[in-house]
């Protein structure tokens, strides 16, 4: 059992004399969002990074600053400092706050636009193994295109204690070469992928050697690029995930299993060569930058892919500067066998956690 520390007790003291009348305070309210969180150490967290918020250094009571902290389940109190972290980014991002609403539409993957995008070696005869390469003709293609991706995800269904939730997610992204005007080509989408997900969540609340594991996700997803032969190319997954995080780190792990279509309609039978069976990313913040690091592959055949992120502070309103470097296979799907350096530069307006 945590003793509680002064700080806190001063934090707890106003309130113990507020009049039985007095209406709800933001702060009471934070305290009420802190109590219902089932982890102790997250609990305690949370109640001394209010403490922090509502006591001065020397002791006595400070007036609340004007900038709110956003709390598990959508409570608010005010913070000095944008940049401080959720008591957990898994619980603020997978709704398993007690209080979160039930029903929600929230963000997934990041959302970004990326101007600018540099290949080291674009893709101009994508081929299948089905397929010779004289079936697909040869396009010539700007180095630098545009990229932009948007995904969303809604609870469809959750426990009264939002520890078991069901949700619909949606991704796509387009590849747009919006510098090619060569030759008629009105600057064409090179390449779209959607991908349509349906996840069970669950939150094991354990922890391990400093890491507190909070996620746990089953679920099934479909990508294809929705294109004729010989360009087509899609896969359906069954997966699972974990994630666990310790202080402004979160790691996820995820591995997938492919469901196998018939001969004739299967357009990449070697994808998982490529792509492997699972993939690993890690996810930090620091002073409000965000750096991420994915990294897939399968070591029998030597093939993978690894991508780096960095996101700023807020620029502009909520949208934020966004690098993105990738080496390797599978950046979209008609590039699965593919092998490329890229680096984009751009704005995103959403990110992993």
């Amino acid at each position: 059992m945590h003793t509680p520390s002064p700080r806190l007790l001063a934090c707890l003291l106003p309130l113990l004399l507020l009049p039985a009348t007095a209406p709800a305070t933001p702060l009471a309210e934070a305290l009420q969002s802190c109590a219902g969180i089932t982890d102790a150490d997250a609990r305690l967290a949370c109640y001394d990074r209010l403490a922090d918020l509502s006591v001065a250094d020397d002791g006595d009571a400070a007036p609340l600053p004007s900038r709110t902290l956003a709390l598990p389940g959508g409570a608010e109190a005010r913070d000095p400092d944008p940049s401080r972290r959720p008591a957990s980014r898994i619980d603020a991002v997978w709704g398993f706050a007690p209080d979160s609403s039930r029903y929600v539409i929230a963000s997934h993957r990041p959302s970004y636009l990326l101007p600018a995008r540099y290949t080291d070696r674009p893709n101009e005869q994508p081929f299948s193994p089905l397929m010779e390469l004289a079936d697909a003709d040869r396009v010539e293609l700007d180095s630098v295109e545009a990229r932009f991706q948007f995904s969303f995800k809604t609870r469809l269904w959750a426990t009264d204690d939002r520890r078991w939730g069901l949700w619909g997610a949606y991704t796509q992204q387009s590849q747009w070469q919006v510098y090619n005007d060569r030759d008629g080509a009105s600057r064409p989408f090179r390449e779209t992928n959607y991908m349509p997900e349906l996840i069970l969540s669950y939150r094991p609340d354990l922890s391990l050697g400093g890491f507190h594991w909070r996620l746990l996700n089953v679920g099934y997803n479909h990508q294809s690029n929705g294109r004729a032969e010989p360009l087509s190319r899609s896969w359906d997954r069954l997966f699972a995930e974990v994630g666990v995080e310790r202080g402004d780190l979160v790691i996820n792990a995820r591995i997938w299993h492919r469901i196998q279509e018939s001969d004739s309609r299967d357009d990449n039978p070697d994808i998982t060569d490529y792509l492997g069976y699972g993939d690993l990313t890690a996810f930090w913040q620091q002073g409000g930058h965000s750096y991420t690091l994915m990294l897939r592959g399968r070591p029998s055949t030597g093939k993978g892919a690894v991508q780096a992120t960095w996101m700023s502070p807020p620029i502009l309103g909520p949208l934020r500067a966004y690098t993105q470097v990738f080496s390797g296979y599978g950046e979209s799907m008609i590039d699965y066998n593919w092998r490329q350096n890229t680096l984009g530069f751009g704005l995103a307006l959403s990110d992993l956690y």
